[in-house]
């Protein structure tokens, strides 16, 4: 079987992964299991996959391996098998590439949008990718004409990681016109798979694969998408998992930003314009710290009581008279004005006239 099964995943976690791989090859299988399982049972292919990854230099990642991105697969498990059907989390995935799949998912943003990009989509692409890359954020996106491929060249221009992920076996380039980007992407970068090597992609691995997309990344961005595009799939698996998407608004006449336009009319994405907003919603909470400037009390004095007390210096007296001519007060209401502020605390007075007070009461 390949693909997500989300009654194999519970059958896995409930007797373990040797059990549960004796179970299928001797069909001791609870009902729901007999069929997703019935293609491939009489198929053992481990060995020979094991080699066709070595011989490619990659690797195959198990949730029991240091490199499991468990902390973004967690939203997976806690999708609703019934509501989800591909929702379930990857068995293991197939890795190309000489990163760590956990570090470089750790502060990432998927890209994805049209397979027919216009000049302006792939334009916007490029200038947010690249200021993305350059803060240090990881590309994730599924290698496809169009955005997706533009969002790993971007990435790839400045030097930065991005993650292809495949609906095929990692050792196939799909599409065939991207067999040198890919390779390109191994090299610095990570290309993976849920689906073993030799395995040919078909429509509905597409979507499954979107869920992955979605859930490596800390957020979604749509650059361009027509109204029936498959990124939209991929936002529905970010909003799923808690995730922001977001959306780039294009032209109103365009065909290709029609999809955008209509998420965010409806509320399934957030309209960004730049790489600092894709940060703001889709990176680590800010929260306001306490202000670390000094509290002066002149804040909550209005009119002729505020100007006298910004008369008086910071260090040293002044006479009433002095705070008078500077103010532009008259003489009487500056010294009506003085015993209040000494009645709040605020001012004293000494041999040499009127000062602040030492330590003012707080608000």
């Amino acid at each position: 079987m390949q693909g997500p099964c989300a009654a194999l995943s519970s059958l896995i976690e409930s007797v373990g992964v040797v059990e549960a791989a004796r179970a299928v090859r001797e069909c001791e299988l609870p009902e729901s299991l007999l069929g997703p399982t019935a293609r491939r049972r009489e198929i053992d292919s481990a060995a020979r996959d094991l080699e066709v990854m070595e011989r490619l230099g990659g690797r195959l990642v198990t949730p029991d391996d240091p490199e499991w991105p468990a902390w973004r697969m967690l939203g997976l498990r806690q999708l609703e098998p019934g509501r989800d059907r591909d929702g379930a989390v990857p068995l293991a995935l197939w890795v190309r590439g000489p990163r760590s799949l956990l570090e470089s998912s750790e502060r990432a943003i998927a890209v994805v949008g049209s397979r027919c990009s216009s000049g302006y989509g792939e334009h916007v692409t490029g200038e947010i990718v690249g200021d993305l890359a350059a803060q240090g954020w990881t590309i994730v996106s599924g290698a496809a004409f169009g955005i997706d491929g533009m969002a790993h060249r971007a990435a790839l221009a400045v030097g930065a990681p991005t993650i292809a992920v495949l609906a095929c076996g990692v050792d196939r380039a799909y599409p065939a016109q991207h067999e040198r980007l890919l390779a390109e992407i191994a090299e610095t970068g990570l290309v993976i798979s849920e689906y073993p090597p030799g395995t040919v992609a078909h429509k509905n691995q597409f979507l499954a694969r979107n869920r992955v997309i979605a859930a490596l990344a800390d957020g979604t961005l749509v650059v361009e998408a027509g109204l029936r595009s498959g990124a939209r799939n991929t936002v529905k698996w970010a909003r799923r998992l808690g995730r922001p998407a977001l959306a780039i608004p294009g032209p109103v006449t365009a065909a290709s930003s029609a999809g955008c336009h209509r998420m965010i009319r409806e509320g399934e994405a957030l309209l960004v314009t730049r790489a600092d907003e894709v940060i703001d919603e889709a990176g680590p909470l800010r929260l306001s710290l306490p202000t670390t400037q000094p509290f002066d009390p002149g804040d909550r004095l209005q009119g002729n009581e505020a100007s006298v007390y910004a008369a008086l210096p910071e260090i040293g007296s002044r006479q009433p008279r002095a705070i008078a001519e500077t103010v532009g007060l008259d003489l009487p209401t500056v010294r009506a004005i003085l015993p209040a502020l000494e009645l709040a605390g605020l001012v004293g007075t000494d041999e040499n006239g009127w000062h602040r007070t030492a330590n003012p009461p707080s608000r």
